[in-house]
């Protein structure tokens, strides 16, 4: 929706602002997701043009780091932004939250609002 938070991290990502870690999981969950809200229409458009993107670092996590307990299905974007090195994940999820409980492997977690803002000074 033009104006939201969502809409601008959309438009930073289609002006190659910063990179974005994915796997196939994610992939999934990100169709599943556009494919409820909106229709099959558009989340396959959005995940066709993910896929194609320049900016896009496709992940394969190998080992499952099982960090988050409170709803372990988040656990794909920890392992991918894990495997890939990345600098943070951006969440507005409680349950990453937990991970600031772990040294090692240090995962960073940034708001929506916080990601869009260093975004913006990009």
């Amino acid at each position: 929706m033009p104006g939201s938070y969502n809409n601008d991290v959309w438009l930073a990502f289609r002006q190659n602002k910063y990179s974005l870690c994915l796997s196939n999981e994610i992939l999934f969950e990100y169709h599943e997701i556009l494919s409820k809200r909106y229709n099959q229409l558009i989340a396959n458009t959005v995940i066709k043009e993910l896929i194609e993107s320049p900016n896009i670092e496709k992940v394969s996590p190998a080992y499952r780091f099982n960090l988050i307990t409170t709803d372990p299905d988040d656990n794909k974007f920890v392992d991918c932004a894990i495997t890939a090195g990345a600098t943070y994940i951006v969440s507005n999820d409680k349950h990453f939250a937990e991970l600031e409980q772990y040294d090692f492997p240090k995962v960073d977690v940034r708001q929506l609002n916080e990601f869009l803002q260093i975004v913006r000074d990009l």
